[in-house]
């Protein structure tokens, strides 16, 4: 059940159907005006012509924001193929491509060396910076760009749909699960070089980021008509501030703990429970009080779970 986090004003996540258009700085844009604070960030950007799953961060879950940024992707992607582009999607310059149409057996067998950990080139117009500039403004002004390959990984890629009714110009959908900082578009030109003919991608739709899926998320017209009347028309939407990190170990602490954990003190674990193994993969631990809310993140060190961030405010010491 969506719900605010601890504190005041508007803390959590919301889960925005991205129409394909705006860019996700708009639409970061559009939520400060209608929740009225400047604390929002979002978990991964999206091309302007993309459309799909984006996670914003409000308030004080814009300091777990960070946890979601390597979480994987899914993707619907339509690639086109028997052409090229210089920006490797519809948006770019288009050259016809000189190698045979490929057909969907040609295409199924072409998927296979894209698949696992491979490695990838950005696209020249990416958001990557070299020598302290964006390669798509390096791009832009006619320079060279040169951009490393970088590690990915390709978890699935199947074919979901093909359609040969132009015969010179196939089309095909993919299924794309895959590790955060993967560039479909990259993978749509690869494809194409593969097959010899020339690919771009010609549609994009992100269905799930992490554990957030395109079926729970909340189309903007809906946020902007619910916040009509002010900010908190915005707070059925809002889902728990670590919502998304089901990952990272949970523990609920008493009120004591709570109160030093507030004033950023360490607290021993509840009695009998096992820490060792997540503190030991580096994960960080939530420690959420009596009613589920997030009060803080910590790291176990020997016998103590030290905070590292803190979401609640501690309480006055009465006086007298």
């Amino acid at each position: 059940m969506a719900r605010r986090s601890l504190g005041p004003g508007l803390d959590g996540v919301l889960v925005i159907a991205k129409t394909a258009g705006p860019t996700s700085h708009d639409l970061v844009a559009i939520i400060r005006r209608l929740a009225q604070t400047k604390r929002v960030g979002h978990g991964g950007t999206l091309d302007p012509f993309a459309s799909g799953v984006l996670p914003l961060f409000l308030g004080r879950a814009t300091r777990l924001a960070e946890y979601h940024l390597g979480a994987d992707k899914l993707y619907r992607a339509t690639v086109c193929f028997g052409a090229t582009s210089t920006t490797d999607d519809l948006e770019g310059e288009l050259t016809p491509g000189d190698g045979p149409t490929p057909t969907r057996v040609a295409i199924e067998g072409a998927l296979s060396s894209l698949r696992g950990r491979i490695r990838q080139r950005p696209p020249d117009f990416s958001a990557i910076k070299v020598g302290g500039r964006r390669a798509y403004a390096l791009a832009r002004a006619g320079e060279t760009v040169e951009l490393r390959e970088r590690d990915v990984m390709i978890h699935r890629l199947e074919v979901a749909s093909w359609d040969e009714s132009d015969p010179a110009r196939p089309i095909v959908v993919l299924e794309v699960a895959c590790s955060a900082g993967t560039y479909i578009r990259a993978l749509a030109r690869d494809l194409g070089v593969a097959l010899g003919c020339g690919a771009y991608l010609g549609a994009l739709t992100r269905t799930a980021s992490g554990s957030f899926d395109l079926d729970g998320a909340v189309p903007l017209e809906t946020l902007q008509a619910a916040a009509a009347e002010g900010p908190a028309g915005l707070v059925p939407f809002l889902r728990p501030i670590d919502a998304g990190l089901e990952n990272l170990p949970r523990v609920a602490v008493g009120t004591a703990a709570v109160i030093d954990l507030a004033r950023g003190k360490a607290v021993r674990p509840p009695e009998g429970l096992e820490l060792a193994t997540a503190s030991g993969r580096g994960l960080p631990i939530r420690l959420v009080d009596g009613e589920g809310r997030l009060v803080a993140l910590a790291t176990l060190k020997g016998d103590r779970l030290w905070p590292d961030k803190v979401f609640i405010e501690p309480q006055p010491v009465p006086v007298g």
